[in-house]
This record gives C-alpha cells, structure tokens and sequence, in this order.
C-alpha cells in the first residue's frame, strides 16, 4: 500500500513526539534523582558532621577525666596538660555538636541535659583540681566518691553511643540510597535510549519506504508527463483554433456594429445643426408668459443641447471600445511567425524604450543576465513586455522609486516561466483575474486607460501557447508570470497538420 503524504508527516511527528516524550522523561528522572542523590549526599554529611563532633566530644571529656584522675592520683603537674587542653575543647565541640543537631527537634531536650551534665561536669573536675593544689586532697576525694561526675559521664556516653548509632546507621542508608538512585539512573538512561533507538529506526524506515515510493513515483510521473505533453499539444491546437473563431466573431460583430455607430453620430451631427436655427430664432423673439413657449425654450436651449452632449460623449467612448476590440481581433488573427529569439537582446530593446521614465522617477529595470533563448514571435513578444513594463510605470507608487526584476527559468513541459516583478501599488486579491477580462480596471482609477491592456496580452501570450498569472498584494508590489511554450514552431506545424 502506497505511503502518502499525510501518512508520513504523521508517522514522523507520531515518532518525534515519542522521542520527545523519552527525552523529557530522561532528563526530568534525572533531574528528580540528582536533586535525590543531593538530598541523600547532605544528610550524610550532616550524619558525619554530628558523628565527628560526637566523637570529639567524647574524645575531650575523656581526656579531662583522665587528667582529673591522673593528677590527684600522682600530684604530678604534667597530667594538668591533658586536662586543661581538654578544658579548651570540650564546650567548642559541644557548641559544634549542637549545631550539627539543630535541624532535629526531638535532639533539643537531650542536649540541653548534655550541656547542663557537661557543665556541673567541668565545676566539679575544676573544684577538685583546686582542692588538691591547696592540699585537701581528702576532701577532693570524697567529692569525687559522691559518683555525681561519673553518673554525668555515663549519662553522656549513652548519649554519645546513641548519635553515634544513629549516625552509622544514615550514613550506611545514605550509602545505599545513593546507590539505588545511581542504578535508577542507570535503568531510566538505558530504556530512554532504546525508546531513542527505537524512535531513530522507525524514522529511517519511514524515509527509506517513502523515498523508494518517491522513486517509483516520479518513473510513473515522468511517463504521464510524456503523454500529457502530447495532450496538452492536441489541447492547445483546438484552444487556437477556438481562439481564432472567437477572434474572427467579435471582428464581424465589431465591424457590423460600427455602421449603426456611423449613423448615430450623423444624425446626432444633423440634430446639432437643426437646433441651430431654433436656438437663433428663440434668441431673437421675446419671451413671453406662454407655457408652451418656456417649455419650448428649455428643451432648445438646455435639454436638447445636453442629450447631444450625452450621446456624442457615449457614442466617441463606443467608438474607442470597437476599435479596442478590432485591434485585439487583428493581433489575434494576424499569422505568428516563429523565429530564434535571444530573451535577453528582446528584453533589452523593451526596457530601453521606457527608460527615460523609470529614470525620471528615479527607478531602475534590472534584467538577470543569460536568460534563456526561445522559438517564438517576436512582435507579440515585444508587445506582451511592453505592456507589463508600461502599467509598471504607469501603476508605480509614488511613495518610493520603481524598481523592476525580471527572472526567467526552465519549466517542466518544455516551457519558460518568465516573472516581471515590481514595487508598484500592487493589486487586491480579489481583481487578480479581474485585470485580464475586457474594460475591466482595479484599484483606484488615476490614470487613464480603457481596459484592455493586460486582456491584450493574455490574448497575445495565449496565441503563442501559453499564459499569464499575477501574484499582487496591496501596497507591496505585483509579479506576473508568463508561461510560454519554448518552441513555437512545434505548435504551430501541429495546428498546420
């Protein structure tokens, strides 16, 4: 089954929106499990933070109690070192541990016990220390037997052993959920990467199906268009045979209307002299109160006056429109004569002849080099181009000067698609096949004209097997395009056999 159109830009937007899907998904889960694998990141931290300010505490209040111990027991002052290093240290990592606690409110309680222990912990080992060095070493004794100072040091011990475990225990969660959001990673990367692959292959089987039906397709075309070249000949043979009946009608209508036309504007002459004398002869008598005489005065000398004014105006533009149609009629009928013609040279000769105008406005004509040549009449030519150039100027928009492109390339059909472009006021939408019928104008009429200019040369462009098409927009320009066959004398001998 043939792929279409439709089916591939569906399948194509179906397949990039899969992969679309699957890359969004990749990096929103990887987003979500970096911001995991952060979160798990910090509460290991602040689990090591609390272990190692544990430690040290423990590690200070030990060493103060070693020191406590160690000099009352030999009164020997190198065991005060240890002692009063310890001092130094134990409220810091205490503050330090507090800190690392602060985020948990069911930690509040038990340090504040920790802090108040600590504290009667270090009064008592400082008294002691004093009373030994005054020499009431008993006395420093029995304070110590009271067991106060080792009932503080138990109580923070199982502090101590309690964050510590608490501490090992999320670290090794932390461990763990780091890892499991590593093989998360891991997981949602690799199927993104087969949905990707996945993606990737149906798109190139899309294509290569199509291209190959592509392929088919255009040996099929290049066949049809063979055989509609021959259609298209025959086609073209009866419109110019059609052509040349409809021109020969409106010659005969033309010509049988210009007799009664001749008769109309004589007597309209012989109206005008007979009033003459009717006008002298009211001008010489004085008016009177008679109705029938000032009826009589103003049809001689106003009515009448204005008819013949009236039909000698619509008998003249009557006359202009006949001798419209009989020149269209005598270009229609009049034998083509197919000859080698340099595009360019032709083109060349037209443009110089309106020069002067385009320079006046202060435009230019711009012709792009090595146009191709073509078999075709060079009069009608000349006449096609000289039309499209004169409405140019004529319809140029005063606003900026007039610039004119004119373009010619290959077409399918053995054919030559010539576009004559410019700047002017431009056309509305709606007369863009208004302009081509007979006394038909567009736009506002500031410039004389009758309309048969561009009626004229679709006339020409058709006898000479091709035609015309305008693109235009209001206010931005008009391009016309002229299709013409590239060798005439084709035609012509078709229409001759």
């Amino acid at each position: 089954m043939p792929i279409s159109n439709t089916t591939v830009v569906r399948a194509t937007a179906a397949l990039l929106l899969a992969g679309l899907i699957a890359l969004l998904a990749i990096v929103g889960t990887t987003i979500w499990l970096v911001e995991r694998t952060q979160t798990y990141f910090n509460e290991v931290v602040e689990a090591r933070e609390a272990r190692t300010a544990t430690t040290e505490l423990r590690s200070a209040l030990q060493d103060l109690e070693i020191g406590q111990r160690g000099y009352m027991l030999t009164l020997e002052e190198q065991y005060l070192e240890p002692y009063e290093a310890a001092m130094q240290r134990v409220l810091p990592a205490l503050s330090r541990l507090e800190g690392a606690l602060s985020q948990y409110p069911q930690a509040e309680q038990p340090l504040a016990a920790l802090r108040v222990g600590i504290e009667q912990k270090l009064e008592e080992a400082l008294t002691t220390i004093e009373l030994t060095r005054e020499g009431e070493l008993e006395e420093a004794i029995t304070l110590v037997k009271t067991d106060e100072g080792k009932e503080i040091m138990d109580s923070a011990r199982e502090l101590f052993s309690a964050i510590i475990s608490a501490a090992d225990e999320r670290l090794n969660q932390g461990v763990i959920d780091q890892r499991n959001a590593a093989n998360a990673l891991r997981l949602v990367t690799i199927l993104g990467a087969l949905v990707i692959l996945a993606v990737v292959g149906g798109s190139v089987w899309t294509v290569l199906n199509y291209t190959r039906e592509l392929v088919s397709t255009r040996r099929e075309l290049e066949t049809t268009n063979i055989r509609l070249e021959e259609r298209v000949a025959d086609r073209t043979s009866e419109l110019s045979r059609a052509s040349e009946e409809v021109q020969r009608f409106a010659y005969i209508v033309t010509h049988d209307l210009r007799a009664p036309l001749v008769n109309i504007m004589g007597f309209t002459s012989e109206l005008e002299a007979s009033i003459a004398p009717i006008q002298s002869y009211l001008k010489s008598v004085e008016p009177t109160d008679d109705p029938n005489e000032k009826e009589a005065r103003l049809a001689a000398e106003d009515d009448v006056p204005e008819a013949l004014r009236f039909i000698r105006s619509s008998t003249r533009k009557m006359d202009g429109l006949i001798n419209a149609i009989l020149k269209i009629s005598r270009d229609g009928r009049r034998p083509v004569r197919p000859e080698e013609i340099e595009l360019s040279d032709l083109l060349e000769v037209v443009t110089s002849s309106i020069h002067h105008q385009v320079a006046e406005q202060g435009g230019e004509i711009e012709v792009e080099p090595d146009l191709p040549s073509l078999v075709s009449d060079r009069l009608a030519l000349e006449q096609i181009f000289g039309n499209l150039l004169d409405n140019a100027v004529k319809y140029a928009d005063p606003e900026r000067p007039l610039r004119v492109h004119i373009t010619a390339n290959q077409a399918p059909g053995n054919r030559i698609l010539i576009d004559v472009e410019d700047n002017g006021r431009g056309i509305a939408a709606e007369d863009h096949e208004r302009v081509f019928e007979l006394f038909r104008r567009s736009g506002a009429q500031s410039q004389a004209g009758e309309g048969i200019g561009l009626a004229h040369v679709r006339t020409l462009v058709r006898n000479l097997g091709g035609d015309i098409t305008v693109e235009s927009e209001l206010g931005r320009g008009t391009t016309f395009r002229v299709a013409l066959a590239r060798d005439l004398s084709a035609i012509v001998r078709s229409n001759a056999a």
